[in-house]
């Protein structure tokens, strides 16, 4: 389990920033008419969210999580700073369910 949460929770950050630095650039692209953020970081963001979903399928999978709980995490990555939210919560949920992943045994 604590490969799975790991490889979520480095991708999880990694979507949360990228999101917030499209974010800035969305609104540069529409206020300084300058889409060089946009047009480089969207297409990044778009294939690590695609990643994202798997890992995070994946963990839910793994924890069997229910499928509301498991929807949840899955948008995470599509609103500013809800990514880091998410990872908090899941990590906390894990580590919960699975008390072997908080001692960091295999």
């Amino acid at each position: 389990m604590n490969p799975a949460l790991t490889r979520y929770r480095i991708v999880a950050w990694i979507v949360g920033v990228l999101l917030i630095v499209l974010t800035v650039g969305t609104v540069l692209k529409y206020t300084a008419d300058d889409d060089t953020i946009v047009a480089i970081v969207g297409p990044a963001h778009g294939f690590l969210y695609m990643v994202y979903l798997v890992l995070a399928a994946d963990l839910a999978r793994r924890a069997r999580w229910k499928l509301p709980f498991t929807a949840l995490v899955l948008l995470a990555g599509t609103v500013p700073f809800l990514s880091f939210v998410a990872e908090r919560v899941v990590t906390r949920r894990v580590r919960d369910a699975f008390p072997l992943v908080a001692s960091g045994a295999p």
